[in-house]
Order: structure tokens, then C-alpha cells, then sequence
């Protein structure tokens, strides 16, 4: 008998795992490896120090097998997390993961600076929002249904704890990602950040509806 994937908290011997499918989805949701010298810097950011600072918000699709093939993580206050992460992780990692000097020449340097600024998190306008999350999933295991349960997992895990909304931050040019945010309820929200990018967000309620 084939296992099933379910989905359960993290555990820490996932974060190896958690790393792999982060640099694996990271450039628009393909594989990332070919455009970084060291794409471990990805997890880094956009990973890592959400299970050591928040691993209670932290969720997994597990394939049957114990082994992570997709996660959600999450905070339930960016502000604090924003703190939190200069204050306890950027110690862990500033080390392998310098700042540039100067205007980033390259995509590794570009993903060193937002590592050394985590208060780029802080977006003005984004106080009805207080939570944030990532989530990914490997490819192979996209499109079926994995994703929908994953969100509403977090976002129960977030009303309990009487969050209000949560917001994310993505790529314009990640359509798949925007299209799946658009059928869980997201809507976008008008703050000034990058270019690139965009603001969604939603409530923690009405999860029946996902």
C-alpha cells in the first residue's frame, strides 16, 4: 500500500528537508539552484528562522514516509519576528552571509542584504495584518489539494491564538502562486513596497470556505 501524505507539525529533523524545498520553489516557483552561487541563503532568509524563532506555526506535508515534501510557516506578529530575527537569528547566520558593501551586484548579494535588514518586514499599512507566512510545496505535489489544507492548518493555528488576518508578500511574476492565493481568499493590499512585488492578505476566518 502507497503511504499517504498528511500533514503535521514540524519536527526539527525537517529542516533539512524544509531548506531543500525552499531553494527548490524559490525562484518563481522553479528550482533556484541554477541562478545562486549559494542558494543557501534562500532558507536562510525565507525558512530557517521561522521554525527556530516560531516553530509552533510551522507545518508540513509529510509523504507518508516521515520525509517533508511542502510546508507552511508562519508568525503571528511580524513586528516581534522582525526583532526577533535580528536580535536571535541574524547572529546564527551573518557570518557565512555577509552584507555587501555596496549596491548588490549579483542575486546572492541581493538576497544578502534583505537577510541583514529584517525590518523590511515592517511595511507601514499593515497593522490589520499583523501575521505573515511562506508556504511551498514541491512540485510534484502541487495541484492536489496539498496547499489548500496546509493554509487552512496555519490559519487555524492563527485564530486560536486570536490573530485577526495575515498578509504575504510575492512576486508579480509568480502567476501559479497568484492564482492559488486568489482561490484561498487573499485579496491585495495597497502598500507601497517594491515594484516586483505584491501584498495580499486575509482573515484567519472563514477557513470552511477554503
Amino acid at each position: 500500500m502507497v503511504p499517504s501524505p498528511s500533514i503535521r507539525p514540524y519536527r526539527r529533523e525537517d529542516r533539512p528537508a524544509l531548506d531543500d524545498i525552499c531553494i527548490r520553489t524559490a525562484h518563481n516557483g522553479q528550482d533556484s539552484r541554477p541562478l545562486y552561487r549559494d542558494p543557501s541563503i534562500l532558507p536562510a532568509i525565507f525558512a530557517a528562522p521561522y521554525v527556530h524563532l516560531e516553530p509552533e506555526l510551522a507545518f508540513v506535508l509529510d509523504d507518508g514516509r516521515g520525509r517533508a515534501v511542502g510546508y507552511i510557516l508562519g508568525t503571528a506578529d511580524t513586528e516581534r519576528f522582525a526583532r526577533d530575527f535580528r536580535a536571535v537569528w541574524l547572529p546564527l547566520v551573518a557570518d557565512r552571509y555577509p552584507e555587501p558593501s555596496g549596491p548588490p551586484g549579483t542575486r546572492d548579494e541581493e538576497m544578502a542584504r534583505l537577510l541583514h535588514h529584517p525590518e523590511r518586514m515592517s511595511v507601514p499599512g499593515l497593522a490589520d495584518y499583523p501575521a505573515h507566512l511562506h508556504i511551498d510545496l514541491l512540485p510534484d505535489r502541487q495541484g492536489l489539494g496539498h496547499g489548500r489544507e496546509l493554509m487552512r492548518t496555519l490559519l487555524e493555528a492563527l485564530g486560536d491564538r486570536g490573530v485577526p488576518a495575515v498578509h504575504l508578500v510575492m512576486v508579480k511574476a509568480n502567476e501559479p502562486a497568484r492564482a492559488f492565493y486568489d482561490r484561498m481568499g487573499f485579496h491585495e493590499i495597497e502598500v507601497r513596497i517594491d515594484d516586483s512585488v505584491v501584498c495580499l492578505g486575509r482573515s484567519t476566518r472563514d477557513r470552511d470556505r477554503l
